[in-house]
């Protein structure tokens, strides 16, 4: 890398002056603290880009996930099924409040194979269970498929669209499918608020019992009040404020987004893309592009062009290693799993930033 040249990051955030005046405007009315008209203004507009009827802004997706497993009273006793293909906080809360994990492969576009989720959930013998599906960088995993396994097999429905805020699935907002659904707005994701994320969903009673139990739990009193015990998980006014500015530019976010796509794709179908041999993986339709994912032909071929990347000064990784090939979760069991290690070893994450420029996409692709 030249002296000159900055180093090109996977997904930074993507900030400016709107941002930097949304906060100045969230100063100036005096709420600071994890209240405020920002936070209100930021929950009806996720809750309208989600295609809900509510949304509750926390500190992060993670927050958000276990709350959704609160109001569900999921512990011991419980299934929860689970892509193998995932980050670790879709499983974390669940496993930290003691329910049985089972994992599940991918089908050819990474996320999760309902055919296979509908064989693990007839051998089930548990009464309650519950189906996290997930959508994997920013592509909606199969709603519709995921819905009819669990109407079925009386299963509950949850979504994990942590990577797919202003995704679409058949028109509809991502993580408009389940009982509820997550999204986090952590400083990589496609829409930030720094660090933050949101419980979403259609059910009054949900979301007012999540809504309180995100503050501590206080009972409507004059004094601090307490039957049950909460949780600190209250989004800040302040990055709030940061959401709001983010949300009036989405299109233009997308638009970017997907222009980064595009020229990847076109790499891979030129001459010097087919000498790689790299294929994008399996597109879905109405995806946000959260990260750009390219299959390299070996495990050994990913290694060299990661590391090529890095002497580049341009940041790139493997995909999600999946959940039952990690040491924390040996044992657990895992409905295939083929197809989640195939993309691991051969699928690299390129650079998808929002303000990435046409010419640091061809730096990247000269370094590949």
């Amino acid at each position: 890398m030249s002296a000159t040249s900055k180093r090109i990051f996977l997904s930074p955030p993507y900030v400016g002056e709107a941002e930097r005046a949304s906060v100045m405007k969230a100063f100036d009315s005096g709420y600071i603290a994890p209240c405020g008209p920002q936070v209100d203004e930021f929950q009806r507009r996720i809750a309208q880009a989600a295609d809900r009827r509510y949304a509750i802004a926390l500190s992060s997706g993670t927050a958000a996930l276990d709350l959704i497993l609160e109001e569900l009273a999921v512990g011991r006793g419980w299934t929860v099924f689970a892509p193998t293909l995932s980050f670790i906080a879709t499983v974390g809360p669940a496993y930290h409040r003691g329910a049985a994990i089972v994992f599940v492969d991918s089908d050819a576009t990474g996320n999760i194979d309902v055919a296979l989720l509908s064989e693990a959930l007839a051998d089930c013998r548990s009464e309650h269970k519950l189906v996290i599906g997930v959508d994997l960088y920013g592509r909606c995993c199969d709603y519709d498929g995921l819905a009819r396994a669990c109407r079925k097999y009386h299963a509950k429905l949850v979504i994990d669209a942590a990577e797919s805020v202003g995704a679409t699935y058949k028109g509809r907002g991502s993580g408009s499918a389940g009982v509820a659904a997550i999204y986090s707005f952590n400083g990589n994701k496609v829409v930030t608020t720094s660090g933050g994320g949101a419980v979403v969903t259609d059910l009054k009673g949900f979301a007012e019992r999540s809504l309180k139990r995100s503050q501590q739990s206080r009972e409507k009193t004059l004094h601090y009040e307490h039957k049950s015990v909460g949780f600190n998980y209250r989004m800040s006014n302040v990055l709030a404020a940061i959401g709001i500015a983010q949300l009036d530019r989405l299109e233009e976010i997308l638009a970017r987004r997907r222009r980064n796509a595009e020229f990847y794709r076109a790499f891979c179908a030129s001459e010097k893309g087919r000498r790689l041999g790299l294929e994008p993986l399996v597109p879905v339709a109405g995806e946000n592009h959260w990260l750009n994912v390219l299959l390299c032909p070996t495990e050994r071929e990913r290694d060299r062009m990661i590391r090529r990347l890095d002497l580049a000064g341009i940041e790139s990784r493997p995909v999600w290693k999946p959940m039952h090939l990690q040491p924390v979760f040996t044992g657990i069991r895992c409905y295939g799993g083929e197809v989640a290690e195939a993309l691991f070893r051969r699928g690299i994450c390129l650079p998808s930033g929002t303000a990435l420029t046409e010419a640091e996409l061809q730096r990247i692709v000269d370094a590949m």
